[in-house]
């Protein structure tokens, strides 16, 4: 146990006042009888309290002898009662009530105080996650534009299958950088357990050289996928297949296609 921290964290105070459980208060004495640091404290803010009530109220014996003379004071009738009451007595124990009133309250705006630190930081990381999003997909935009742009860049339109007559997607193809962007906003989410799968392709004979998947398709905000392709490719494919891909396409689930012109 971090007994400083125990210390410092306000349950000793209200252990002496009183205000803890009983399983709290329990916990607190055998952390007490356990580690002396903690008894010792306990003692301390005991005499603290004590000490303030004797500066106050001078020769007060304690609540119990007070409630005696207000006691004795009813029964009395013929001296004056300010001869009776001692009114510094009181002013001791309301200065100690407030004493451990402040003392709880200050306990409970630490407690506070983490939980609203707490929520800023959650929402710090959240803000830094969103911006680190932001840049990266603002860096991807950059990165399409730019490629788009090149002067050596051939533009491949895919075509929707018989799967799939409404699909569609665009092939930006940089032969120098050995370089394909996928614009995949025409494709359906694919289903559960599937992903999408680029092929390169020399059509005589047909000849299909996998270039990757399109990984979190559904996730990805603006479908437009980095593949590398060192092929001399004639077309270009998507298929949907088994998670992780595979060796071969499947024909039967060919979404797009589109040819390359030279």
């Amino acid at each position: 146990m971090d007994t400083k921290e125990y210390i410092a964290s306000g349950i000793l105070e209200l252990y002496v006042a009183g205000t803890l459980s009983e399983l709290e208060n329990l916990e607190v004495y055998l952390n007490a009888e356990k580690y002396p640091e903690i008894k010792k404290e306990i003692e301390e803010i005991e005499a603290s309290i004590l000490s303030l009530s004797k500066s106050v109220s001078p020769g007060t014996k304690g609540f119990g002898d007070m409630q005696n003379r207000m006691a004795k004071i009813g029964t009395a009738k013929t001296e004056p009662i300010s001869n009776k009451v001692s009114w510094t007595a009181y002013l001791g124990w309301a200065a100690s009530l407030l004493f451990m009133g402040g003392l709880i309250w200050l306990y409970q705006q630490n407690d506070q105080l983490k939980l609203d630190l707490e929520v800023v930081s959650r929402e710090n990381n959240t803000m830094e996650q969103q911006i680190a999003d932001s840049q990266n997909s603002l860096k991807k935009t950059e990165e399409l534009l730019n490629t788009i742009r090149d002067k050596n860049v051939t533009v491949v339109a895919l075509g929707g299958q018989t799967v799939s007559p409404t699909s569609y997607a665009k092939a930006y193809w940089n032969k120098e950088e050995k370089k394909v962007f996928i614009d995949a906003q025409g494709l359906p989410d694919p289903p559960d357990g599937f992903v999408y799968q680029v092929w390169s392709l020399k059509l005589n004979p047909l000849t299909p050289t996998s270039m990757g998947l399109l990984e979190d398709f559904v996730n990805d905000e603006n479908k437009v996928f980095a593949l590398t392709n060192p092929n001399e490719s004639e077309a270009f494919g998507i298929t949907l297949e088994p998670a992780g891909g595979s060796e071969s396409p499947t024909l039967e689930q060919l979404y797009t296609l589109g040819v390359a012109t030279s």
